[in-house]
């Protein structure tokens, strides 16, 4: 086994990953374990790509003498409470941290950020909103050093509203759209034989003119009987969506307009 091959493994095991995760997409798990056994030397893109996934620089793997980060005892600590839900022990870990520290510094920073939002969240829940707004505060801070808090903000926005009424305007406005998971929520309605369920996704999106939008709004009226507003919504979709056409031919099967039927049976034949 290879140096390489060692801090490798090394710190795989400490980040409690299997080959096969930290493989990901990019690496077999077969081609990982000849890379931590010494039998294969990966290339400077997959030896970056291991680093990253790894949260650490790519000299830690190549330079002769390893120098261990002063926040290493500090970050176990940390990980190990947070897995336990245990946000109070997390940052009381954390309060040893040393900045900076190009290892750990993102690490930290989520920690610290996901920390103060579960003890905000359980301040709201027992009334103490202030010391919550000033716990979210502060991991808000955090977040925006963080590159990997996007995910996280929505959350964090939510909890600010609960805890401080006066910043539901504010925290409206900076949320991202939610269009995108209702039309998620529609269509698996819809695969799932609920129309009225669909159609009360699709009626709380806010963009009702997209192709998807209105194919599935098509759908759900076709389902429920309404073959005229069924048809409305499918000729909005049918230049951009195919899957509009049979439908269309069916809807105007239902209505009796057998021109417009024959008219959509043709089409899906061109």
């Amino acid at each position: 086994m290879t140096d390489l091959g060692r801090r490798l493994k090394e710190a795989r095991l400490e980040a409690g990953l299997s080959q096969r995760q930290l493989g990901g997409e990019k690496l077999t798990r077969n081609m990982l374990s000849l890379i931590e056994n010494g039998a294969a030397a990966p290339s400077l893109d997959t030896l970056s790509y291991l680093a990253a996934r790894l949260g650490k620089p790519v000299s830690y793997f190549l330079e002769e003498q390893t120098v261990t980060s002063p926040n290493q005892e500090a970050m176990s600590r940390a990980r190990a409470a947070y897995q336990r839900g245990d946000a109070p022990e997390t940052l009381a870990a954390l309060e040893g941290y040393r900045e900076p520290d190009p290892v750990f510094d993102q690490e930290y920073r989520l920690l610290s950020a996901l920390s103060r939002m579960d003890l905000a969240q359980a301040a709201v829940a027992q009334g103490r909103r202030p010391y919550a707004v000033a716990l979210l505060d502060q991991a808000a801070r955090a977040g925006e050093q963080c590159a990997y808090f996007g995910p996280w903000k929505g959350r964090l926005l939510l909890l600010l509203a609960q805890a401080d009424p006066e910043r539901i305007p504010e925290a409206a406005r900076a949320l991202p759209s939610l269009d995108p998971p209702l039309l998620l929520l529609a269509q698996a309605a819809m695969d799932g034989g609920d129309p009225v369920r669909c159609a009360a996704c699709l009626d709380a999106a806010l963009d009702r003119e997209g192709p998807d939008w209105n194919l599935l709004r098509g759908q759900a009226y076709l389902a429920q009987g309404n073959f005229e507003a069924a048809a409305k919504c499918l000729h909005l979709a049918e230049d951009s969506r195919p899957a509009a056409v049979p439908l269309l031919e069916q809807c105007y099967r239902e209505l009796g307009d057998y021109k417009m039927a024959y008219f959509y049976a043709c089409k899906q034949k061109k």
